[in-house]
């Protein structure tokens, strides 16, 4: 068996290079997986190529299977898709989700892979780990039939959401951005869209994913009394500031923080990581998600298309990486 592979290193900021390895042998209760794709989510992805990770959060940022330390040279990336070529028999031969950076192959312990369902592509298996963070969000914010919600923010983890809630029955739905385009991705996963200034108001719950200060004022702008903002939004090394005065008492209004890599025991007991993602894997049978793939480019390309990423040249939602005929599947 062939153990090279290469791997996507940021080198510097703003500067990545494909790298030759060596992989070790799986030992007992590890896999060997070949990449059939990977995924590209802007958001974090690009904070990361531009060194924006603040030193207080270096060590909380740290992606599983990240080599390397923020800001450079670092191997980072968590959207895997890949075929088992060795080990456990049940395993080889299957499709698996697993939380890897851009590389075409990998080793790594039977316990970190998620098989991905028959009913499930694996072109569509990158979105995984994004809709897992809708799965925390939600579970954090524990909808009610009837509420009226917004989402603020139309990137990729704004629109997982989206498209998670659009199945609730008997709310009030709508994605909230600046950016006209998404109404496009909207109307795909059936949800409603609106610019930030014609939002409807009185929302009992508020998402927040657009990363910026005046998304996250807007949010309680659109609140009803006692309503909830749920912040998705990570700010890097950035500040913001919030109008904590004028009526935020008087409304009783109320933001609270949704962690992406744990859920609260109080929100579901009990509810670890595997059954998260295996949760999440299931509900990618929709294929009106295939909307938040905006793109695809090979694994050769990627040290060119991240600049372009993280300048925003292109406007991706979630963009794919093909390994060559390993992304023939």
């Amino acid at each position: 068996m062939n153990r090279s592979a290469r791997a996507f290193w940021l080198r510097s900021p703003g500067h990545g290079e494909l790298r030759e390895i060596t992989l070790p042998d799986p030992t007992e209760g590890e896999v060997l997986v070949r990449a059939l794709f990977s995924g590209v989510s802007r958001g974090t992805e690009t904070l990361v190529f531009r060194g924006g990770v603040p030193e207080s959060q270096h060590a909380v940022m740290r992606a599983p299977f990240q080599e390397g330390d923020f800001p450079a040279p670092v191997k980072y990336g968590y959207l895997s898709v890949g075929l088992v070529e060795e080990g456990p028999e049940a395993l080889v031969g299957r499709t698996v989700f697993c939380l890897y950076p851009h590389q075409s192959r990998y080793v790594v312990p039977v316990n970190a892979v998620t098989v991905v369902p028959e009913r499930v592509p694996a072109r569509r298996a990158v979105l995984a780990g994004t809709v897992e963070t809708a799965v925390n969000a939600l579970w954090d914010a524990s909808p009610q039939i009837g509420d009226r919600i917004a989402v603020v923010g139309g990137g990729m983890v704004g629109c997982s959401v989206a498209a998670l809630l659009a199945r609730f029955p008997g709310i009030r739905l709508q994605l909230v951005d600046a950016d006209p385009a998404r109404a496009k991705t909207a109307e795909a996963l059936g949800v409603d869209f609106a610019a930030p200034a014609d939002a409807l108001g009185d929302c009992d719950l508020v998402i927040h994913a657009s990363a910026t200060e005046q998304g996250l004022n807007r949010c309680l702008e659109l609140l009803t009394p006692e309503g909830t903002v749920v912040e998705l939004s990570w700010y890097g090394d950035r500040r913001i500031a919030l109008p904590l005065g004028e009526a935020f008492h008087s409304r009783r209004l109320t933001v609270r923080s949704s962690q992406v890599g744990t859920v609260s025991p109080a929100a579901r007991p009990g509810r670890g990581y595997a059954e998260r993602m295996a949760l999440a894997l299931d509900l990618l049978a929709d294929p009106a998600l295939d909307a938040l793939v905006t793109g695809e480019s090979t694994f050769e390309e990627l040290p060119e298309l991240m600049p372009r990423l993280a300048s925003g040249e292109i406007p991706a939602l979630c963009h794919r990486i093909s390994y060559g005929e390993n992304g023939l599947t």
